[in-house]
């Protein structure tokens, strides 16, 4: 497993942040999540840092992933 700080910008409702929690938790990924649809700050942090408001946006280190691209997320988590 990765070292590697991990964390996601999501709502309540979104599908595919579910989907990214369910492969952090089935992976053993440890990972911070911010509720963007009732946290103003880490919405504005999340816009920021991808330049749009779709969700999942996910960090892993440096790098940053936008949707739940879980062939990404597997290079740089699981391998």
């Amino acid at each position: 497993m990765s070292d590697k700080q991990v964390t996601i910008y999501s709502t309540p409702t979104c599908h595919f942040c579910h989907m990214a929690k369910d492969f952090f938790a089935t992976n053993n990924v440890k990972f911070s999540d911010y509720n963007v649809a009732t946290d103003l700050e880490k919405r504005k942090e999340m816009v920021e840092k991808s330049g749009q408001m779709g969700v999942p946006v996910i960090t892993v280190g440096d790098e940053l992933i936008v949707g739940f691209d879980e062939d990404r997320l597997r290079e740089l988590l699981v391998a």
